[in-house]
């Protein structure tokens, strides 16, 4: 994706130009959000639209179940959004008698397997075809030896149909909602989002406050980034633009705020709300693309992520901004220009003085500033390191000291580190003389 990603930038001599706009676009928003917030809610109430504000998650669920209750539906069918996700909605939901069934073909194969998504736009990218198969003879009853993958989205197909056809209400995230004409737009490339919204009578959209843009005619350049940023596309399947509700039936818009207007007035991550989910930072993260997106546990994996979860809980993911090189990458991709990079930076030093960073973390840190500031100290360890690697019995390298080596061997010692060579081999080296010319 990363490839293809790079492929289409190529083919457009503006892309630079479209992420400054689409950032420009951003800032000016987050700076104004309220106003935009408040000129949409007007303009989507003349559209017939039931706009509605969520302060949290739980506010957020209660909304929706009240809507349910109201009219009595116990099924839900709903398309992929990360913001359902965030509001943990399917078990509240599902306490309460209704079930939810997800029409996206790699958020299916999540919850059947009862797990979160592990990408922000491939929520399933970490299972080979093997895996689903496996899972959907255990929820179908079909071969779990059949791997084809046109074969596995037919039996998804044919299980989700007849539930779509017999849904109470459909649910939708979106991407982007437009203050100007109070619509949102939904992007996706299996249509599943479409039936959600158009096949039940009741059709409720859950949108994080941040996602609003001034103008239709700021939309596209947003629609013109997002494809190509995450899976390497021109253009989605599917762009659909949502204006009222249908004859006879209902549309609902929930706005979310849960924790993004304290995020909002954070000097140093207020940026973060630019993110337009696309995914990009996560397919070309050297850490993401070898440990997956399962192993940050939490909704939001990846460096996008690792700078927004902190933000929900400092404590429970004070982890997260370490899972990272700071290599840039990351913001060298993001097509709205958020530097994460810095951000993934400046939470480790605000972990450090909230004094979030874990015990034996802070020490091991300690204790490693210590030995590195002393180059001889740091040889001798280096030495002592190779030694022991060599040497000790596994049980003294693989406890629970050792975090990496449950699931990773240690690196085999080196025969030999740079600095014993060059010693050996330049002993008489001396530095060449500063010549500003060269400079």
């Amino acid at each position: 994706m990363r490839q293809k990603r790079d492929a289409q930038m190529r083919l457009l001599p503006e892309w630079q130009d479209l992420r400054a706009r689409a950032s420009a676009i951003k800032e000016h928003v987050l700076a104004n959000l309220a106003d935009y917030l408040e000129q949409f809610e007007r303009n989507a109430r003349r559209n017939g639209i039931h706009v509605h504000w969520a302060a949290d998650g739980a506010e957020h669920n209660r909304i929706v179940a009240e809507i349910l209750d109201a009219r009595g539906a116990t099924t839900l069918i709903k398309s992929k959004s990360m913001v359902t996700e965030e509001c943990d909605l399917r078990p509240y939901l599902a306490a309460r008698g209704v079930t939810v069934t997800e029409t996206d073909l790699g958020e299916r194969i999540q919850q059947l397997d009862d797990q979160m998504p592990s990408h922000i736009v491939v929520p399933s990218v970490h299972k080979l075809t093997g895996d689903v198969a496996r899972i959907f003879a255990r929820a179908y009853g079909t071969d779990p030896d059949a791997d084809d993958p046109h074969q596995l989205a037919e039996a998804q197909r044919l299980a989700a149909r007849p539930v779509i056809l017999h849904a109470d209400a459909g649910m939708t995230g979106g991407n982007f909602f437009v203050a100007e004409t109070g619509t949102f737009v939904v992007c996706t490339n299996e249509g599943n989002a479409d039936l959600s919204a158009t096949v039940p009578r009741v059709h409720i959209a859950t949108i994080g406050i941040e996602r609003v843009v001034p103008r239709m005619a700021d939309l596209g350049v947003f629609i013109r980034l997002l494809s190509r940023s995450a899976l390497g596309s021109p253009i989605t399947q599917y762009t659909s633009h949502f204006r009222g509700p249908q004859d006879g039936g209902e549309m609902h818009v929930i706005l979310v705020d849960n924790g993004r207007s304290a995020r909002l007035g954070m000097a140093d991550f207020w940026t973060s709300l630019k993110c337009i989910r696309c995914g990009a930072c996560m397919n070309t993260c050297p850490v993401y693309r070898r440990s997956g997106g399962l192993s940050y546990g939490a909704v939001y994996s990846g460096p996008i992520g690792a700078i927004i979860d902190p933000t929900f809980n400092e404590r429970k993911y004070s982890t997260l901004p370490y899972a990272s090189t700071l290599n840039g990458s990351c913001t060298n991709v993001c097509p709205v220009k958020i530097n994460i990079h810095e951000q993934l930076f400046k939470w480790r030093q605000v972990l450090v003085d909230h004094h979030q960073m874990p015990f034996v973390k802070r020490e091991i840190m300690h204790m490693a500033g210590k030995l590195m500031g002393q180059p001889g100290l740091y040889r001798a360890a280096i030495a002592g390191a190779e030694s022991a690697l060599s040497t000790l019995p596994r049980f003294a390298l693989y406890n629970w000291l050792n975090p990496w080596g449950r699931n990773r061997e240690l690196p085999q010692p080196v025969k030999e580190t740079f600095h014993t060579w060059y010693r050996r081999n330049r002993p008489a080296a001396k530095p060449a003389p500063f010549d500003n010319a060269e400079t």
